[in-house]
């Protein structure tokens, strides 16, 4: 039996630049970082007398005996890219719900494929992790979505992810020391808006307004390197970097954002805070603010009925915690 724990991520700027219908006519750049609140996934090969050959526990437990019975598709499609035939049970286990925008589909994707490699004996590294389950996510299960978020989860830690026309992406740690990092971690707060949305449906819509909206994106790519910046020096203008990037990120799709989030968000800077984003596609999950801890209790207090997510960054990107072979 093998578990993996594998990181959420937030994402602070440069979100949609990581579509491949952008970054085939220019470069993309995000800058996001991994949090404290995980997705765990446990695979477990049967060796003995089984029922079903495949056993998966889920929203919607399955029990099948073909991997094309199978309904959960990035399970589907992960067991067939690693070429498992054996029988096998596999479970999930998160610390937030799905369809939030803190890139949960992703991380079990590279949760997932973590825990089957390792089970296989199938040595791999964080990079072609990442790679694997956005190939499965993209490639194999056809979502509409970008990259990020199979890297952050992967590699864990704040990074600059850079992506290029031939697919390549560079993931390159933040400059900013452990310290600087912290005392960001300490005005970052999020308030879940208690929306589900279906992200792939969003990024469909936005897939098809990129070439129209290109020019807004490039601006929202053109904050990552200001914004990383702004971490040492401490002051309010990372706040106002991530205001002007939701500004700018509200103009890609009518599909970003609503009026219910919209009053949310006015909400919370008329209660002090400088700054911040609906995180994910939109539509919904949570959104993210940049508050000074005078007026961190305010914002709090004037969000009442919206769950406040503590949070603190993390920097170990997906592992293995549990390995019933090596206790053997």
């Amino acid at each position: 039996m093998i578990i993996s724990k594998t990181p959420f991520r937030i994402s602070f700027v440069g979100g949609g630049t990581d579509l491949s219908v952008f970054y085939k006519k220019e470069p993309g750049r995000v800058i996001s970082t991994s949090i404290n609140r995980y997705m765990y996934v446990l695979v477990k090969r049967q060796t003995c007398i089984v029922e079903y050959k495949y056993r998966i526990n889920w929203s919607s437990p399955e029990f099948c005996n073909s991997i094309d019975e199978i309904q959960h598709p990035i399970v589907r499609e992960s067991l067939k890219m690693l070429n498992i035939n054996f029988p096998i049970e596999i479970s999930t286990f998160s610390d937030i719900p799905a369809q939030t925008g803190l890139g949960s589909s992703s991380a079990f994707a590279v949760g997932l494929l973590n825990a089957l490699c390792k089970l296989i004996g199938k040595k791999v590294d964080k990079h072609s992790l990442a790679e694997m389950a956005y190939k499965v996510e993209v490639g194999m299960v056809g979502r509409s979505m970008g990259s990020q978020d199979h890297f952050s989860c992967s590699y864990g830690g704040m990074n600059v992810i850079d992506f290029h026309s031939d697919g390549r992406v560079d993931v390159t740690p933040a400059s900013c020391t452990k310290n600087e990092r912290e005392i960001l971690e300490t005005k970052i707060i999020l308030f879940y808006t208690n929306i589900k949305r279906n992200a792939s449906k969003i990024l469909k819509v936005q897939e098809s307004e990129t070439l129209k909206k290109f020019n807004t994106l490039k601006k929202m790519k053109e904050l990552v390197r200001p914004l990383e910046e702004s971490i040492p020096i401490g002051d309010d203008r990372f706040g106002r970097i991530l205001h002007e990037n939701w500004m700018l990120k509200k103009e890609v799709s009518k599909l970003i954002s609503s009026d219910q989030i919209d009053s949310y968000y006015k909400l919370a800077i008329d209660s002090g805070a400088i700054g911040g984003k609906l995180l994910g596609a939109g539509l919904g999950g949570f959104l993210m603010f940049f508050v000074n801890a005078k007026d961190k209790q305010s914002v709090i207090e004037a969000m009442d009925g919206l769950y406040c997510l503590d949070i603190e960054f993390e920097e170990n990107g997906t592992r293995i915690v549990y390995n019933e072979a090596d206790l053997l």
